[in-house]
């Protein structure tokens, strides 16, 4: 319970990720930095960590070998690490290994790494693994997990549906105001996203849940995170009723 109270309250490592402009100037020097973080990568453990910081910044597929073998080593740090990385440098070929252990990690930290990566990876498989995390596991997990079910390639409708009614869900009851948060977001997303064709009664009740998350939810994050939600769709008739405050 310690671990797992540890990791929902930890600084996420991805917002420690700068963005690609941030990145060393020059190709030569770049060049020099990806190869010695590649040799870092099957070095020891210090070694291994640099290698691992730098690939969950950049992309390279020749990191793919090197990073598959940590996703199995006996450090949590080095495993959370690679799991990162393999969410900046997403292949088909580690899929296969993250989705069961998704299922199978005993680290909170780690777990919450997987939720976010396999978000990068386009399988419907992950879809089913995400929606698993999104109802049984940690906040930690379970905000992550509603923001990824989003970035995953929605094959078919009834997949999709899936998805939309495990948000509403977690909209309404989630105790954590955080994965309310995301889920508001992620159904904000799924709403306007006008290749999905989400059904019209669905679409109807994703809408009244994010008014209604507005009006009422006990966080006002989460208020704030839905009236973003809301206000992205440009629809007149639902912002004069949060204007008016009509329930």
């Amino acid at each position: 319970m310690e671990e797992e109270l540890e990791a929902e309250e930890a600084l996420d490592p991805l917002d420690l990720i700068p963005n690609d402009s941030d990145c060393p100037q020059g190709h030569e020097q770049q060049q020099k930095l990806l190869d010695q973080a590649l040799i870092d990568l099957a070095g020891d453990h210090e070694q291994q960590l640099q290698g691992l910081k730098f690939f969950c910044e950049h992309r390279d597929p020749r990191a793919l070998p090197l990073l598959m073998p940590l996703l199995k080593s006996s450090c949590p740090i080095l495993r959370m690490s690679a799991v990162y990385a393999l969410g900046r440098n997403p292949n088909p070929e580690a899929l296969p290994i993250l989705l069961p252990q998704l299922q199978q990690e005993s680290n909170g930290f780690v777990r919450k790494a997987l939720a976010w990566t396999l978000g990068n990876y386009a399988d419907p498989l992950v879809v089913s693994a995400l929606l698993q995390a999104l109802s049984t596991d940690i906040a930690a997990v379970r905000l992550w997990a509603a923001s990824s079910l989003v970035d995953c390639n929605l094959n078919n409708e009834e997949q999709r549906t899936e998805v939309a009614r495990q948000l509403l869900l977690s909209l309404r009851i989630d105790t954590e105001p955080a994965v309310r948060s995301n889920s508001a977001w992620s159904l904000g997303r799924l709403i306007a996203d006008s290749e999905l064709q989400l059904a019209r009664e669905l679409q109807e009740e994703m809408k009244e849940a994010l008014v209604q998350a507005c009006l009422h939810d006990s966080d006002s994050g989460v208020r704030d995170d839905a009236l973003n939600a809301v206000e992205q769709l440009n629809d007149p008739t639902l912002m004069a009723r949060l204007q008016s405050g009509w329930v």
